[in-house]
């Protein structure tokens, strides 16, 4: 569908406008909210992670409003059940011919923006059941596969694994996020701001400033951003440079078990255009694959014992890779 220089300009404007939606529910937080209009826009999912009550749900269904798509929440818990994620079958009969069959009925996962709030207070089991509508798109029940509406995100939140009663995610269901947003705590300012908005009267409804088609539209204009050949092949030597071997950093070396896979550079290219395209400009460049190279990679790293020994991070790992693998 050809789109015209003018719907593109309005388009881009309505994402500004997405912007100040979401800040009316959410104080502070500015570079977490770029990154999940990174992930919207990219067409890829997120996954939000910081210690309880610093407004990871909060932000996930303010985006839902303002997108004005609908939306379900899933709480995770121990004792959930893939069921009560992809649905189940029911047991139908007809009054007229007292005929019995069985009827798929869709479980939440069939929405446009799923919140999957605390992913990893649920065993893998249940995790595990997000893993084809995550990568397909579609849900599987009884030998009959189901397609997921469109535009279709996951947007999961989880509490640090240092925290008690979690289960920590699959490489593989962490490998299908496109970005791992870390949401830290808010400045003073912006805490004492927060405590002024949440103990009054006021409500902070969200406007409705977009929908699914024009999400859809973007994600098309995402991929017809530029990418130069020379910021391709330095993403690729990136994520080659994040596998421990011959001509790896020190640091992967050292601190790197296995490193990030093909994925990684395919989410490192949308990423890096989705943020162009987020400030208005129609080519990618360094800074925005040097923006986003620790939320594309960081949870597609799997340390080894030195590095939590000497409590060395993923984004350290990243840091040094970034250092060490130029641009040309």
């Amino acid at each position: 569908m050809a789109i015209s220089e003018t719907d593109i300009q309005t388009l881009l404007g309505r994402l500004g406008h997405l912007r100040k939606a979401i800040a009316q529910a959410i104080v502070g937080q500015e570079d977490v909210v770029e990154q999940l209009l990174i992930g919207l826009l990219a067409g890829g999912h997120c996954l939000l992670e910081g210690v309880p009550g610093l407004g990871k749900t909060l932000l996930v269904r303010s985006l839902g409003e303002a997108l004005e798509l609908q939306f379900r929440r899933v709480q995770f818990t121990p004792d959930l059940m893939p069921s009560d994620i992809l649905g189940t079958e029911l047991l139908e009969e007809d009054h007229g011919t007292g005929k019995r069959q069985f009827r798929f009925q869709p479980g939440p996962v069939f929405t446009n923006l799923l919140l999957a709030d605390e992913l990893n207070r649920t065993p893998p089991k249940t995790q595990a059941a997000l893993l084809e509508a995550m990568q397909e798109k579609t849900v599987s029940y009884a030998g009959v596969t189901h397609k997921l509406p469109k535009p279709f995100f996951v947007l999961a939140t989880q509490n640090p694994l240092e925290q008690a009663g979690t289960y920590p995610l699959p490489e593989a269901q962490l490998d299908r996020f496109l970005l791992h947003i870390r949401v830290g705590y808010p400045s003073e300012s912006e805490e004492q701001a927060i405590l002024l908005q949440t103990t009054g009267n006021a409500g902070n409804s969200v406007p409705k400033v977009m929908n699914g088609e024009d999400a859809l539209i973007l994600q098309g204009l995402v991929r017809d951003v530029h990418l130069g050949p020379d910021l391709l092949a330095w993403i690729n030597r990136l994520v080659r440079a994040s596998r421990p071997g011959e001509g790896a950093p020190e640091a992967v070396n050292k601190y790197v078990r296995f490193g990030a896979g093909p994925r990684a550079g395919q989410s490192l290219v949308l990423a890096a255009k989705a943020r162009a395209l987020l400030q208005g400009r129609l080519a990618a460049t360094r800074d925005d694959v040097t923006a986003l190279a620790q939320p594309v990679m960081r949870h597609r790293l799997l340390l080894s014992f030195a590095a939590e020994a000497e409590q060395k991070t993923a984004d350290e790992v990243i840091a040094a890779i970034l250092r060490a693998v130029p641009l040309s």
